[in-house]
């Protein structure tokens, strides 16, 4: 997956298209990210003891990865995602300006 925690993205299909917004989960297994103050849903929750009168809560719910582009940072236009070898590391890249976005985890990827 070419996103990571902390990154800030823009939506680009589905219903909440052009908003942008910073990612909060990654669910690389399901090819999903949740992303704050998008695809909000109302869910109705059962009382609980953090919740004692239970009630309809609104969360961000999970979109798929090919859904979203990560801005650039240099410009704040949406980019592709690319990786380089730096003096023997593997980073990100952006596709349109070249910049590096941030390093890579040694073992995912």
């Amino acid at each position: 997956m070419f996103v990571k925690k902390n990154d800030k993205v823009k939506v680009i299909a589905g219903k909440d298209k052009g908003k942008e917004g910073i990612i909060e989960k990654v669910l690389p297994s399901k090819s999903r990210v949740i992303v704050k103050g998008v695809n909000v849903v109302k869910k109705h929750q059962k009382p609980t003891n953090a919740n004692p009168n239970g009630g309809i809560v609104e969360v961000e719910a999970p979109i798929h990865v090919s859904n979203v582009m990560v801005i650039d940072p240099s410009n704040n236009k949406p980019t592709r995602v690319g990786v380089k070898v730096v003096d023997g590391k593997r980073v990100r890249v952006a596709k349109k300006t070249g910049e590096v976005l941030n390093n890579m985890p040694a073992d995912k990827e």
